[in-house]
């Protein structure tokens, strides 16, 4: 028999979708947001470029935009220092961390390249807040612009590495009938880019959820509403989506823009809120939501400290870091509107409802950093009983291994002969209960009553039981 197989060995098996799964049973499946640790450089700055690590001076690198673009450094990627470049001049001295000329193209987009063998390419950069445009530099600050690069794209755009494909991703953003969409133009060399494909966009259900959040917004006295809500069903829209190559997956992080009012002319765009969700693929060209939607990172209530009240958007991929923890950096927006909207729209009754100060909108947003442990961006969990059922795979004598909270409960394991669904003798012994995994790990290494070599000649699934348990991924590696 013919079986489409898995491999728990290459990759460790989440639950984003449930493509790894033959079946469920009395399973629901919970998205995990990330823990939030506050601003780290605020001052209405933002950026579409995640750090970057250099081996070479042994710290952390981030290019951001504000009125310039400005150059950080940091030993630990927590807390940030703003060196003196002296590069360019800005209101008459040269002390300052301006990266970028500000008489020239913007960088958008920089990544640090340790594989390509001409150190004179080590750092690459796409450029321009309209078509991007692609440079080389050696460190970052000294750009050499590759001739005939030019992607289409609108305002808004992420750039990565796909250590999977070999090449580079710039997911820019065009319209299309759903409004803003996301589009995949890709490179091998980063000299040739493809023409850009349409590969994710909303839908009638996001719409829908526009419709709940933007009230929910304008009817909960917690939050901060924008001085334009002119109660027309406006559709939601995809503003950017990160992408992160995660365990033989591609995890998507879209920020879904939900409008609330037009803005006349000659300002046009809307006031609205914008959320940070997920969505998974295998291919990069089609992508299943996660969670039913639920927002990765969402915007807070007003209290006058908070960012991220109106606006959140990725700065790039998250970061994973040496002990597996994910990083993730974000932009963190909490005005939606200036205070001469407020004044024109509102006669300034919300600034004034909630204690808005002037600083608030000299200081509108920051660069922050949420953390998620390893893996856990969703598990699959069981109440009183739950059942799921892997695709098949082949087991050569390696461990199992468990990343689960079962502090309440227990998770058992069963091992199924893959064509018949029976269990293999001495992994469920008849009127024996094989012991339990409890207890909470982020590396559990599953044991049976009766151990055997696990060394299956056919290839087999994994049944798992779950009691008042939640499991986020298992995986196999060689015994030691």
């Amino acid at each position: 028999m013919d079986f489409d197989l898995i491999d728990p060995k290459k990759y460790r098996q989440l639950f984003l979708d449930e493509q790894g799964l033959e079946s469920t049973q009395g399973t629901t499946q919970t998205l995990h947001p990330p823990k939030k640790f506050g601003p780290l450089i605020n001052g209405g700055v933002q950026s579409r470029s995640a750090p970057i690590w250099n081996p070479e001076k042994d710290l952390w690198e981030w290019w951001y935009m504000g009125q310039q673009i400005y150059y950080a450094t940091s030993k630990d990627g927590e807390y940030w220092e703003k060196p003196s470049l002296g590069l360019y001049s800005w209101e008459g001295s040269k002390d300052n961390n301006i990266a970028c000329d500000p008489n020239g193209e913007r960088i958008f987009h920089i990544l640090r390249d340790e594989n390509d063998p001409d150190p004179g390419r080590r750092y690459k950069a796409l450029f321009s807040s309209s078509d991007r445009k692609a440079g080389v530099s050696p460190d970052g600050f000294n750009w050499t612009m590759i001739e005939n690069v030019s992607i289409p794209s609108q305002d808004e755009s992420q750039f990565c590495w796909d250590p999977y494909s070999k090449q580079y991703l710039a997911l820019v953003k065009q319209g299309t009938k759903w409004g803003r969409s996301v589009w995949l133009s890709t490179s091998e060399d980063f000299h040739h880019f493809s023409n850009p494909e349409l590969i994710f966009h909303a839908d009638e259900t996001d719409w829908e959820n526009c419709r709940r959040r933007v009230r929910k917004i304008i009817d909960d006295p917690a939050y901060i509403t924008p001085p334009i809500i002119d109660d027309i069903d406006y559709i939601a829209e995809v503003y950017n989506m990160a992408v992160l190559p995660y365990q033989g997956l591609y995890i998507g992080f879209p920020t879904i823009f939900n409008p609330i009012g037009a803005v006349p002319p000659p300002q046009t765009n809307f006031t609205r809120i914008n959320q940070i969700e997920m969505t998974v693929s295998r291919d990069l060209r089609h992508w299943d939501r996660v969670a039913d939607r639920t927002p990765f990172i969402g915007i807070e209530p007003w209290d006058g400290e908070n960012y991220g009240t109106s606006q959140l958007l990725m700065s790039g991929p998250p970061i994973v870091r040496d002990n597996g923890e994910i990083w993730v950096y974000y932009n963190a927006l909490r005005i939606p509107a200036s205070a001469q909207m407020y004044q024109r729209f509102n006669r300034n009754k919300e600034l004034f409802r909630l204690g808005v100060d002037e600083r608030h909108f000299a200081d509108s947003g920051a660069l922050s950093l949420a953390k998620l442990q390893p893996d856990r961006f969703v598990s699959i969990d069981g109440g009183e009983i739950g059942t799921i059922i892997s695709k098949p795979f082949h087991w050569r004598g390696e461990d199992l291994y468990l990343n689960a909270d079962a502090r309440w409960g227990e998770i058992y394991a069963e091992i199924q002969d893959a064509e018949t669904g029976k269990p293999h003798p001495g992994f469920w012994v008849p009127g024996e209960e094989p012991p339990p995994y409890t207890g909470e790990s982020l590396r559990a290494k599953y044991t049976w009553k009766h151990p055997h070599d696990l060394v299956f000649e056919k290839p087999v699934r994994l049944k798992f039981f779950l009691h008042q348990a939640r499991l986020f991924s298992y995986w196999l590696e060689e015994r030691i």
